[in-house]
C-alpha cells in the first residue's frame, strides 16, 4: 500500500486542532531548510574557487592566489581515487583482492566457502553469457548488488555484449572453459587448451585474465589443479547449489538459496544454458530475503578479502576428484 495515500487518508480525517499542529510540525522544519539553503551556498563557493583556479592556471593576467595550487591538488587527487586509472580506489581494491587470491591459493587449491568473519555471501552465475544474462544484471543493477560470472567461451560470438556490460560494472569474470567441457575426461593437453581459449574468447571484450575457475559439472582431477596452480587460478566451488538448472519453480530456487545462506556462503545460479526465466523472477526475491537478514553481497574476490576461507575445504560426496 502506498505510504502516501494513508497519510493523505489520514490528514483528512484530523479536526481543526489536529491540522494546527500538522501546520506547526511543518513550520518546525524551517530551520532545516534553512541549513540547506546554506549548505547549498557554501557548495556554490565551493565550485566558483575550483572554478577560479582553474581560470587562474590558463594564464594570462590571471592573480595566482598561494592557496589555488592545494585547492587544485586536493581536487585532483580526489578526482584520482574516483576514477579507474592507476593509483584509484577501484585498481587499490582490486590488487587488495588480487593477494587475497594468492595468499588463498598458497595453502589451499580450491574454495567452497569462505570464512565468517563477516555477514557476507556471494552471487555467483554460470553459463554464460546467453539471452538471460542482460535481465540478470538488470536485477543486480537495481538492487546495487554485485555478481561473480563464471563465462563459457564459445557463448562469446552470440552475446559477447554482456561480456562487455559486466566488465563495464566492474563485476569479475571466471573461466568455465571453452566449450563447458567435463574436465576429468580430458587430456592434459585438452584441458589446458579448454582454460586457455576461454580466457582469449572474453579478452577479446574487455575482460582481464581470470584468477578464479569453476569446473562444468564440477568435474575435475589433479592435472585440473597442476594446470590452474600455473595459470595462478582458484578454483571456485559452492556452498549452495540453487538447481535453478533444472528449472524446479520459482520458490523451490528461492529456498534453496535462502535456507543454505551462511556467512562467507557462494551460492550457484546459472545466467545461461537453459531457459533461465525463473532464476530472473528468483533472483530479486533471494537479495531481498537475505538482506533483511543482515547479508550483504559481495563479489568472491572481496569476499576472500574479507573472509580469508578455512584451509580444510570439505566438498560434498559428488565435488571429490573426478566428479
Amino acid at each position: 500500500m502506498d505510504d502516501r495515500a494513508t497519510a493523505f487518508r489520514s490528514r483528512q480525517q484530523l479536526g481543526p486542532t489536529n491540522s494546527v499542529l500538522y501546520r506547526v510540525r511543518t513550520r518546525s522544519h524551517e530551520p532545516h531548510h534553512r541549513r540547506r539553503r546554506g549548505f547549498a551556498l557554501a557548495l556554490v563557493a565551493v565550485i566558483a574557487l575550483i572554478a577560479g583556479v582553474s581560470a587562474g592556471s590558463g594564464g594570462g593576467s590571471a592573480v595566482h592566489h598561494p592557496g589555488a595550487a592545494g585547492a587544485a591538488g586536493y581536487f585532483t587527487r580526489l578526482q584520482t581515487l574516483a576514477g579507474r586509472g592507476s593509483g584509484s580506489l577501484v585498481v587499490q581494491q582490486q590488487a587488495a583482492e588480487n593477494a587475497a587470491i594468492d595468499h588463498t591459493l598458497s595453502y589451499t587449491p580450491y574454495v567452497r566457502v569462505a570464512g565468517a568473519q563477516h555477514r557476507e555471501i556471494a552471487l555467483t552465475f554460470d553459463d554464460g553469457p546467453g539471452p538471460y544474462t542482460p535481465q540478470v544484471l538488470a536485477v543486480l543493477t537495481h538492487r546495487h548488488v554485485p555478481g561473480t560470472f563464471f563465462e563459457v567461451g564459445v557463448e562469446e560470438r552470440y552475446f559477447h555484449e554482456s561480456t562487455s556490460a559486466i566488465v563495464a560494472r566492474g563485476y569479475p569474470i571466471g573461466d568455465h572453459t571453452e566449450s563447458h567441457a567435463p574436465m576429468s575426461k580430458l587430456s592434459a593437453a585438452g584441458q589446458r587448451s579448454q582454460l586457455l581459449q576461454q580466457v582469449s574468447a572474453t579478452g577479446d571484450f574487455g575482460a582481464p585474465f581470470p584468477r578464479l575457475f569453476r569446473p562444468p559439472y564440477g568435474l575435475w582431477n589433479r592435472t585440473t589443479l597442476s594446470l590452474l596452480r600455473g595459470l595462478k587460478m582458484l578454483m571456485i566451488m559452492w556452498t549452495v547449489d540453487t538447481s535453478d538448472y533444472r528449472q524446479p519453480g520459482v520458490a523451490a530456487i528461492v529456498n534453496s538459496a535462502v535456507s543454505g545462506a551462511r556467512p562467507g556462503a557462494i551460492i550457484l545460479m546459472h545466467d545461461a544454458g537453459g531457459n533461465r526465466h525463473e532464476t530472473v523472477e528468483a533472483l530479486p526475491i533471494i537479495i531481498k530475503t537475505l538482506t533483511r537478514r543482515g547479508y550483504r553481497f559481495v563479489t568472491v574476490p572481496r569476499l576472500l578479502l574479507d573472509n580469508p576461507p578455512p584451509a580444510n575445504q570439505q566438498l560434498p560426496a559428488g565435488l571429490i576428484e573426478g566428479g
